[in-house]
């Protein structure tokens, strides 16, 4: 903690955050009148200087990844926290792509004419200053800046202690970018000085902060919806499912579980669950168990599966491989609602779709689900009745993300339904003002 953490009070802090927020509201006046092509030359400048000080921002992130490791930070955290030279390469690029996406500024959503002859235009209106808070994601900071300045927001962060080196050489990069674009830097400011009480001064910021987006764990969003008092959006956590159903190509279904568990498993949209229909539990189950405990993930089984493994000699399905035990648990109750973020899988055998799809919408947190199957109508039944903000049919739930979806990056993944959901964007940066052009015209 700091000096000036430790010598003020939450009164001060709150004030001086306020005060950042209107300064960042009355600069974001500027940058929302200026036209698209203005906005992308800015971005484009901020792409040439995230390459340019790739090895400044490595060198901070390795310091917060040396504090992390001795302070003994789970792996799936520690991947969230790493932005080496090849990440920030990879996030200028994800920055170029926002550049290319339309300007949606000034859009229209729709229009018609009254029955008097005013004309009525919905278009599309930045929100205004948007804050965000979220923890060891440094990324997150290059992505929220570039969507925020295309869609002229001013954006306010709290980007956490475990990246505070990383994101401070970030924030004081993308400042310089908009002096040297004849902008204010106040556009983007950070309140990690501040720390937990700077936090607390965001969700309180109201009449100051026009919309607030957590982004971590369950823990960091629930404080925030639960605290704030200035608009949310409810975002992140992630207790994924995939479910096999028993019309499933079996060997299609190894690579897609495999990849969606393992490929980044600190991530919201990593698999953390797996349902498996009993018609092909006997089958399935020793060979996703294999692969899975070959990537060493730890399977979590009800007592169908362990039934299953064990009584098949941990695997041993003719080819002689058995499963490491060390690998194979019994489920507690609170696994089913446990987002691991961790080599680790919780896997229950059902009797039905319908079983399945109760338990996928009593556990889910609402974000990503999947099933794998070749029966069309339980593909439609599994996509209209689970309640999630996305679903994937034979594919991996990894692709829940803002720049596979073609958005070139996002805020978060939204979990409500107010506003926003699933993957945000641009559009979800901006609201709409309605503009009416009469010629005259009265009230009667």
């Amino acid at each position: 903690m700091s000096d000036q953490q430790t010598s003020l009070s939450q009164s001060d802090i709150s004030a001086r955050v306020c005060a950042m927020a209107d300064r960042a509201a009355q600069a974001q006046t500027g940058l929302a009148l200026m036209d698209g092509e203005a906005r992308n030359a800015l971005l484009m400048a901020l792409t040439d200087a995230l390459i340019a000080s790739a090895g400044d921002i490595e060198a901070a992130n390795r310091s917060d990844l040396d504090e992390a490791f001795e302070s003994g930070m789970s792996a799936g955290l520690i991947d969230r926290l790493r932005l080496d030279t090849i990440r920030v390469a990879a996030a200028a690029r994800g920055v170029r792509q926002v550049v290319a996406l339309p300007d949606p500024l000034g859009s229209l959503v729709q229009g018609h004419e009254m029955p008097n002859g005013v004309r009525l235009n919905q278009v599309r209106v930045p929100l205004g200053v948007v804050a965000m808070i979220y923890e060891a994601r440094p990324n997150v900071t290059i992505d929220v800046v570039s969507l925020c300045l295309k869609s002229g927001n001013a954006v306010l962060l709290r980007g956490g202690h475990a990246a505070e080196r990383t994101n401070r050489v970030l924030v004081d990069l993308i400042g310089g970018v908009l002096e040297q674009e004849g902008l204010d830097p106040s556009l983007v400011a950070s309140v990690d000085e501040f720390g937990r009480q700077g936090a607390q001064a965001l969700m309180r910021a109201r009449g100051h902060i026009d919309l607030l987006i957590p982004r971590g764990g369950k823990d960091l969003i629930q404080s925030v919806v639960s605290q704030a008092t200035v608009p949310t959006i409810e975002t992140g956590a992630g207790n994924v499912h995939i479910y096999l159903d028993r019309s499933a190509d079996l060997d299609k279904a190894i690579p897609v579980i495999v990849n969606a568990k393992t490929q980044r498993v600190g991530v919201c949209n990593a698999a953390e669950k797996l349902i498996v229909h009993r018609d092909v539990a006997a089958d399935f189950l020793p060979r996703i168990a294999r692969a899975l405990t070959t990537a060493q993930v730890e399977l979590r089984l009800d007592t169908v599966s362990m039934d299953i493994l064990c009584s098949r000699g941990a695997g041993n399905d003719g080819e002689g491989v058995d499963l490491p035990p060390e690998l194979l648990r019994e489920a507690e109750s609170e696994d089913w609602e446990t987002e691991y973020l961790d080599m680790k899988m919780g896997v229950k055998v059902v009797d039905s779709l319908d079983e399945a799809i109760d338990h996928i919408n009593r556990y889910s947190t609402g974000h990503t689900e999947a099933i794998l199957a070749e029966d069309y109508e339980a593909v439609e039944e599994f996509t209209k009745r689970v309640d999630s903000a996305v679903i994937m049919v034979n594919a991996s739930t990894r692709f829940t993300d803002g720049g596979q979806f073609g958005m070139g990056a996002e805020l978060g993944i939204s979990t409500q339904k107010l506003h926003a959901r699933g993957p945000m964007g641009l559009q979800e940066l901006t609201t709409t003002k309605w503009v009416g052009y009469g010629r005259g015209q009265v009230r009667p």
